[in-house]
C-alpha cells in the first residue's frame, strides 16, 4: 500500500531533513518505493520561509508502468513539422507507438544553430532560416527552460517523464516551479533529436513550403532543402502542424491554400531588467542567502489595459532573438544555474483588435512594424534601452545605472515611447509603479528596459476540430504555439503529446 504524506516543513536555514529515513520512520523499515512528489517554498511569513514537502512510499517496489500499446495497423507515413516543443513531443509520441515518423525542420540541429546563434549574438551576421526562433528545439531552447504551466492537463505529468528520461535533472519531477535551464535544455533536445532519428527520420534545413490533396485530404507536402537549393514533393498520409509563433511565411503560405485560420489578440512590450540580488532581497529578505535566485510574477490594472510580466529568467540574459534582416527582437534566456547579475522578464501589455485590425495578419504586420522602428533607432540590432525613471519622465537615457545591459549585441539609449503605442507606453508607466507596491524595488528608476518584446505568442490561430485536424484540410493536425493553441514549453509539449493520441485514433 502507498502511503501519502503532505505538508512536511522545515526553516531554509535548517539542515534539511533526510525525507527518506522519515519514510522509513513511519513504516518502521526502508521503504522499497519513495519518492518527492512536491517541493516549494513558502515566503509568506518573511520572519519564517519553510521548504514544504510532499513525499510518497510504500514497503513494496516501485509501481509497474503498462506497456505503451502499439499500433498495429499498415504502417502510414506521417509527418512532424517543426521540432519545437510540440513537434518533438508529438514524435516521440508516435514512436511509443510504433511508428516511424519524418521530423521535418528548416533550421540546423542543435551543435550547427548552437553556433550560429552565438556568431549572431556576438555581432555576427542573422541567418533567416537557422536562429533563436528556428532550429531544433524551437524557440525554447534560448529560454530558461521553464517546465511551470498555468494549464492542468493530464498530459503534464507525461512531458516531465520525458524531459527526465532525456537528461533533466530529476527534481522537474517534483519541484513547485521546476526548470532546466538553456544550457542544459540544448542536451536534452539532441537526445530526442538522437532518439528520433533512430527510430524515424529528421531532416535538417528543410522548410515545408506548402501541399496538395486529394478528395480533401493532404496527400503530398512541398519541401524545399535549403542547403541543395532543391525543391521536392513527399507523400504522406498525415501531417502534425507545429510551426512555432515566428513562422509567418508559413502562416501566409497556408492561407494561400485554403487552410482555415482566424486573428489572434496578443501582448507587446519591453524586457524589463534589475539586480538579481534586490529581487532575490524583495522576495526572501535576511533568507535570501539560504535559497536559489528568486522569480516573481507579476500584473497590474492600474492603467487602461492589463499589463503583466512573463518569462520570467532569473540570473539571466536579454538576448537578441530576431528572425527577419531589420527587425529587432529581444528575449529572455536562463542556464540551469541561473547565476547571472541581473533578473529580467518580459513586461507586457495586452492589445486587441482594435488596437491594429482584426484581418488575418494585422497582427503579424504590426508586430513586424514594431521591431524594424527598433531597429532603425540604430540601423543595427543594437537594442533601444532606457531607465525606468527616464522613461516614466518621457527623457532618453544618457548612462545606466546601478542596473547593466546584459543585451550581447550593444545597445543605444533612445525613446521607447517613439517605438511603442502610445497605449502600451502610459499602461507602462501606471503599471511598474504599481507592481513595485507588491514587489519593493521593482520600480526603481535604475531598473533598465530593452525594446522590443513582440513575439509573445502566435498572431494567428489554425482552427482545428475536436479531432484534432484542420477544420478545412484532412489530414492536417496544428498544434504548439504556432498554431495559436500553447504558450511555453510545457503547454506546447502537452499539446503536441495530445495530437499526436487524437492522429493515433483516426488511421
Amino acid at each position: 500500500m502507498i502511503c501519502k504524506i503532505d505538508n512536511i516543513r522545515f526553516s531554509v536555514t535548517a539542515k534539511e531533513i533526510d525525507l527518506r529515513a522519515f519514510a522509513a520512520n513511519k513504516l518502521g523499515k526502508d521503504p522499497g518505493f519513495f519518492r518527492i512528489l512536491k517541493k516549494s517554498i513558502d515566503a509568506r511569513d518573511k520572519g519564517n520561509i519553510e521548504y514544504v514537502y510532499s513525499v510518497e512510499f510504500s514497503d513494496d517496489g516501485f509501481p509497474s508502468t503498462a506497456e505503451v500499446e502499439k499500433y498495429k495497423g499498415k504502417k502510414k507515413k506521417i509527418a512532424v513539422i517543426g521540432s519545437g516543443p510540440a513537434g518533438l513531443f508529438a514524435a516521440l509520441r508516435l514512436i511509443e507507438h510504433g511508428l516511424e515518423p519524418i521530423l521535418i525542420e528548416r533550421g540546423e540541429n542543435i551543435a550547427e544553430r548552437d553556433e550560429r546563434v552565438r556568431a549572431f549574438q556576438g555581432g555576427g551576421q542573422l541567418d533567416p532560416e537557422s536562429n533563436v526562433q528556428f532550429g531544433a528545439g524551437g524557440a525554447g531552447t534560448y529560454s530558461d527552460g521553464k517546465l511551470n504551466t498555468q494549464t492542468h492537463r493530464g498530459y503534464n505529468s507525461d512531458v516531465l517523464r520525458l524531459f527526465a528520461e532525456f537528461g533533466a535533472p530529476e527534481e522537474i519531477l517534483y519541484l513547485n516551479k521546476p526548470h532546466i535551464g538553456s544550457d542544459r535544455l540544448k542536451g536534452v533536445v539532441g537526445r530526442m533529436i538522437g532518439r528520433i532519428s533512430s527510430c524515424g527520420e529528421v531532416r535538417f534545413n528543410t522548410r515545408f513550403d506548402g501541399f496538395s490533396t486529394t478528395d480533401g485530404r493532404i496527400r503530398e507536402i512541398a519541401l524545399y532543402d535549403d542547403r541543395s537549393g532543391r525543391a521536392y514533393g513527399e507523400a504522406v498520409d498525415a501531417v502534425i502542424l507545429a510551426p512555432g509563433h515566428s513562422a509567418r511565411d508559413t502562416f501566409v503560405r497556408l492561407s494561400e491554400l485554403g487552410v482555415a485560420m482566424e486573428p489572434r489578440e496578443f501582448a507587446v512590450g519591453v524586457r524589463i531588467e534589475h539586480l538579481q540580488s534586490e529581487i532575490s532581497r524583495a522576495q526572501y529578505g535576511d533568507f535570501a542567502k539560504y535559497l536559489p535566485p528568486a522569480d516573481y510574477k507579476l500584473v497590474s490594472h492600474a492603467g487602461k489595459r492589463t499589463a503583466f510580466t512573463f518569462c520570467m529568467c532569473p540570473g539571466g540574459t536579454v538576448i537578441p532573438a530576431a528572425s527577419e534582416e531589420g527587425g529587432l527582437v529581444t528575449n529572455g534566456m536562463s542556464d540551469y544555474a541561473r547565476a547571472g547579475g541581473n533578473a529580467n522578464s518580459a513586461l507586457l501589455v495586452q492589445l486587441s483588435f482594435a488596437d491594429y485590425g482584426d484581418r488575418l495578419f494585422d497582427g503579424m504586420e504590426f508586430q513586424r512594424r514594431l521591431e524594424r522602428a527598433a531597429y532603425g533607432m540604430s540601423g543595427s540590432y543594437k537594442a533601444p534601452v532606457q531607465r525606468f525613471g527616464d522613461f516614466a519622465k518621457d527623457r532618453v537615457s544618457d548612462r545606466f545605472g546601478d542596473v547593466k545591459s546584459t543585451y550581447s549585441r550593444g545597445t543605444v539609449f533612445a525613446p521607447l515611447g517613439d517605438i511603442l503605442p502610445s497605449a502600451v507606453t502610459e499602461t507602462l508607466k501606471a503599471a511598474v509603479p504599481d507592481m513595485g507596491r507588491r514587489l519593493r524595488g521593482f520600480d526603481s528608476g535604475d531598473a533598465l528596459m530593452t525594446g522590443v518584446e513582440t513575439r509573445f505568442s502566435s498572431p494567428v490561430r489554425i482552427l482545428r476540430g475536436s479531432d484534432g485536424q484542420s477544420v478545412s484540410v484532412k489530414g492536417l493536425y496544428p498544434c504548439g504555439e504556432g498554431s495559436g493553441y500553447s504558450g511555453g514549453i510545457t503547454s506546447s509539449s502537452a499539446d503536441g503529446l495530445r495530437i499526436a493520441d487524437l492522429l493515433l485514433r483516426g488511421i
